[in-house]
């Protein structure tokens, strides 16, 4: 790059003459590098060669006019040139649509049924259909941040757009901890129903006829984080689209495959759809706001929004909001056609007798497992299978780029493939350690959905009125307000009802000894 300009609105003109970046020989001309987010001017990366040349300065501007007004020019990051999750921005609206669509719906689905015995028939649809629409709507809200008219820059992560609109230390304080999990805990128990359900598989195929000694729970974990380690060595988030597609099929498959059976075999016998009650009325009161973090849960997603945007190209006349919204509409179409009929078929045929643990899935061996094809049964839980491993690979990309990004930050280059190859090993069999250690972590739902909750339904909200600064008191004003306030709270709420919950009915603690 060459001349840097720096033009505010009431500032003075400055120019710098900077040398080129030192970046490999395919990505100068690629849209890696030419449609990464932007760098802060102190962040020098050292050149290839000693000569300085001068050349037209690019300018990537999300929205052309706006900035063109503002004529604030900065220069590329070539960090994101090397990074996993920005390496490639060839995406499309179909890739953003499979990514969406691989991360929105999950093993989390499964369970939505379970809160519908809390809640009964009529607050059980609108707590979902408002849930649904909360989180549609805050999705949007990021769609949109992801670009800056006032700026040009790109936020890649929902970090950094945190850090831009909160500050890098409040920041850390208020999403460091759900996002990390969000990514790694996410991680953590697909294994556990990746290797559960590698068992169930397992035995319908084998039928109780094979002579071989079947492997135990944590050799299934094993076998698992192999192949989802070995499936992680694919470089970048656009490398994996095709296996976000696979993911996505089987996921809408098996949604899709539970409660049409479950719908075609009917009710249970002895099917009763009273709310289960607590004993006594603070009980009844913090099972409702541990049943609302299940549903939370159900919702996550949003911190992988902004990085599968990253991957589009962008220039001015074509903003990369305009093909991501597309997407998004395409996979939350499909999200809607696997939630809503899983919970209320679910919930119509077994009632209050669905089980907490493994929900709609376990609901259907145990009430089926005699009268239902093997074929059947056993392509379930292969989809299952499947969409973990796929599921694995965009929930772990972030823990991936921020390994990486201390090497390249660092030492101003691409990680060696080797080098990549052993953080990912790493992080799948740190995983894999931290499944066997803490089998139960799937009994605290409704305790991490209220933790992660402001990821989804508040932080955006108030980014919106930080970046957008909207009229006071106006309708769009009033309503990120009010949305913002009221996430916060029920997820204090969500949280103490999560511990109240766990501390009254406890929860079977099992270190290091999976079933």
């Amino acid at each position: 790059m060459g001349d840097v300009y720096e033009i505010g609105s009431n500032k003075a003109v400055s120019v710098a003459t900077t040398p080129p970046i030192s970046a490999p020989p395919s990505q100068f001309h690629s849209p890696s590098l030419s449609r990464s987010p932007l760098l802060a001017l102190d962040d020098h990366i050292q050149p290839a060669n000693k000569t300085p040349r001068i050349s037209t300065p690019r300018f990537v501007t999300p929205l052309g006019s706006p900035i063109r007004r503002a004529l604030q020019l900065t220069r590329l990051d070539p960090h994101d040139a090397w990074l996993p999750i920005t390496e490639s921005r060839n995406g499309n609206a179909y890739y953003a649509a499979f990514h969406t669509l691989c991360s929105g719906i999950g093993i989390q689905a499964l369970v939505l049924s379970v809160a519908f015995t809390i809640l009964g028939w009529t607050w059980g649809i609108i707590t979902l259909t408002l849930a649904f629409l909360w989180q549609l709507y805050t999705l949007y809200l990021l769609v949109q941040l992801h670009e800056s008219t006032e700026t040009g820059m790109r936020y890649s992560r929902y970090m950094q757009l945190c850090s831009a609109t909160f500050g890098e230390k409040l920041a850390k304080w208020l999403a460091l901890f759900p996002i990390t999990y969000l990514s790694g805990g996410t991680c953590v128990a697909l294994i556990i129903i990746g290797g559960q359900t590698c068992k169930m598989f397992f035995d319908v195929i084998c039928g109780g006829t094979c002579t071989a000694q079947p492997p135990t729970i944590v050799e299934w974990f094993l076998i698992f984080t192999s192949a989802a380690v070995l499936l992680s060595q694919l470089p970048n988030l656009n490398s994996i689209a095709g296996v976000s597609l696979i993911g996505a099929i089987t996921a809408f498959g098996y949604c899709t495959l539970i409660w049409v059976v479950s719908v075609i075999e009917g009710r249970t016998e002895g099917v009763s759809y009273n709310p289960v009650r607590g004993s006594t009325e603070v009980t009844r009161i913090f099972d409702v706001f541990n049943t609302l973090g299940i549903v939370s849960f159900a919702f996550r997603g949003h911190n992988l929004i902004l990085e599968i945007q990253a991957t589009m190209p962008c220039d001015e006349k074509h903003p990369s909001s305009v093909l991501m919204w597309k997407g998004v509409k395409i996979a939350y179409t499909l999200v809607a056609m696997c939630l809503f009929p899983l919970a209320i078929g679910g919930y119509w045929a077994y009632g209050q007798r669905i089980p907490e643990n493994g929900g709609m899935l376990t609901a259907l061996f145990v009430f089926h497992g005699k009268d239902t094809s093997q074929f059947i049964l056993g392509l379930t839980s292969l989809f299952v299978i499947i969409n973990a491993l796929s599921s694995f690979q965009i929930y772990g990309m972030p823990t991936f780029d921020d390994m990486e990004s201390v090497y390249v930050k660092k030492k101003k280059k691409a990680l060696p493939w080797w080098f990549r190859a052993i953080l990912r090993a790493m992080f799948g069999y740190g995983c894999f350690f931290v499944a066997v250690a803490i089998p139960f972590l799937a009994s605290l739902a409704g305790l991490v959905g209220g933790i992660a909750l402001p990821v989804t339904l508040a932080y955006p909200c108030f980014m919106w009125l930080k970046v957008k600064k909207p009229k006071a008191f106006t309708p769009i004003w009033c309503l990120n307000w009010v949305l913002g306030l009221l996430g916060m709270a029920l997820s204090g709420v969500l949280v103490a009802a999560g511990i109240y919950v766990i501390i009254d009915t406890g929860v079977e603690v099992s270190f290091f000894d999976p079933r």
